[in-house]
């Protein structure tokens, strides 16, 4: 089994952890940091905006059983790719739409997928998604990783903005969800 990774920003990681979780094919999540300037960051520095990382989560996944186009539609459906350094009421570059790929290939089926997301008008405004190639990837705090699982009923945010989104996946991608999950 050859597996890939793949790293995504679509805003909190927490949210996005939660629905790349529950996909077949998926090995693991890591919630983490990436894309900006300063070296080992810490949840408070990019949280204040000045060490230039997004939010984001390392995907480890088996292609064999889960496709970049499939991982890439899950990624577009479950965020706002239109809205610049903003992802409902978090505000900051580090809540930015981004992809950073660790191989050619994902480039290249990155920017086919984009292409026809703009080609079918998906969205009614342009998509802001950057796309750059993975340089180096922080795991965040302990704290952070498997956190809806570990805080679902307790936290407010897990079921006003992170279980709709787990709603629409549900609804929306049933077929790649795992059995445990459905």
């Amino acid at each position: 089994m050859k597996i890939e990774k793949i790293v995504l920003g679509g805003g909190c990681f927490w949210c996005m952890e939660a629905v790349f979780q529950m996909l077949c094919g998926v090995e693991s999540v890591t919630s983490g940091y990436t894309g900006g300037h300063r070296p080992d960051p810490s949840y408070d520095s990019v949280c204040s905006g000045v060490t230039g990382h997004a939010e984001v989560i390392q995907v480890e996944f088996d292609p064999k059983v889960i496709t970049m186009d499939d991982i890439l539609s899950v990624f577009f459906s479950t965020h706002d790719p239109t809205s610049l350094n903003r992802q409902g009421n978090d505000a900051g570059t580090q809540y930015r739409s981004a992809i950073f790929y660790t191989m050619p290939e994902q480039k290249a089926a990155i920017e086919a997928f984009t292409t026809k997301l703009v080609a079918d008008k998906t969205f009614s405004k342009p998509i802001v998604t950057e796309v750059q190639p993975l340089e180096v990837f922080y795991p965040a705090e302990d704290y952070h990783q498997n956190y809806y699982r570990n805080n679902q009923a307790l936290n407010p945010y897990c079921q006003f903005v992170i279980d709709p989104k787990i709603a629409k996946l549900r609804k929306s991608y049933a077929r790649l969800l795992k059995p445990n999950f459905g």
